[in-house]
């Protein structure tokens, strides 16, 4: 990586928030829309073990949120 950018803490009315929890936050929506789509979908029905998949599937989707919060707070 190159010089490193700190990504601070977000402050949110005057309450400073951890961007992770943001993350994680816009991570659990992301999820819970993306789990009723799969579901609608038929999806889960070829899934062997639900909670794990949703499990990974949250890990992802909040990984892919802080990554995206950190490049859009690259100067």
């Amino acid at each position: 990586m190159g010089a490193g950018v700190v990504i601070g803490e977000l402050d949110i009315a005057g309450i400073f928030v951890s961007p992770l929890l943001l993350c994680m936050l816009t991570g659990f929506t992301a999820r819970i829309i993306l789990s009723r789509l799969l579901q609608a979908a038929g999806v889960y029905r070829v899934i062997w073990q639900r909670p794990l998949f949703d499990t990974g599937l949250f890990l992802i989707l909040t990984c892919a949120s802080f990554f995206v919060l950190r490049v859009l707070t690259k100067v």
